[in-house]
């Protein structure tokens, strides 16, 4: 089956200096960026942004093998197994040792649909990428991928070409400060893993 739908014009490469930044600030800038892994992928319509200070980061409790790549420098991908069956991905942002980073907790399928499609096994396209979990299987994204650069292939991502209408609220799927309203999503979007209240 072709890929039917026409792709929007894609944005200059976002390089590890983006994000060199505060999560609180790279995490809205990144609603509406296009992200690919080996040209798979789409817009991000949802992420989540978690520091080191808070009890709900992997990094909280300080360095692991696990959480390894969140204390190394900004611009590397972080990636990890939730519950023992889905993978993860985050950006990881901020100076090096701050351990901060963003989870991509969604995008909108632009490009590769029929390989989305297949690994998937499914044809909604609205459910493809909806949940950090199945964007993760719908771009073969593993822990094989963990510590790779963010601008550098099979990794790319595109700035957006002009600011959506973004939307923020409590973070979903932890227990732990659930209070922090550090989920950023793209306003309307049917393909987020949850819509926002209101």
């Amino acid at each position: 089956m072709a890929d039917l739908k026409p792709a929007a014009p894609l944005g200059r490469l976002l390089t590890k200096k983006f994000f060199a930044r505060s999560a609180h600030d790279v995490a809205p800038d990144l609603i509406g960026a296009t992200l690919l892994v080996d040209g798979v992928g789409g817009v991000i319509v949802e992420v989540e942004a978690y520091h080191h200070t808070e009890p709900a980061a992997h990094s909280f409790n300080g360095p692991t093998p696990r959480n390894m790549v969140m204390f190394g420098p900004p611009g590397f991908l972080y990636v990890y197994r939730s519950y023992g069956i889905h993978w993860c991905m985050n950006f990881v942002c901020e100076k090096e040792g701050s351990a901060s980073a963003v989870l991509i907790r969604a995008i909108e399928p632009t490009h590769g649909i029929p390989a989305m499609r297949r690994r998937r096994g499914m044809n909604d396209e609205r459910m493809l990428s909806s949940g950090p979990g199945k964007l993760c299987e719908a771009m073969a994204v593993t822990n094989k991928h963990n510590g790779l650069a963010l601008d550098a292939p099979p990794i790319a991502i595109h700035a957006r070409t002009r600011k959506p209408d973004i939307v923020s609220g409590l973070r979903i799927g932890i227990t732990k400060a659930v209070e922090l309203p550090w989920r950023y999503g793209l306003k309307g979007s049917k393909f987020m893993s949850k819509p926002f209240p209101g």
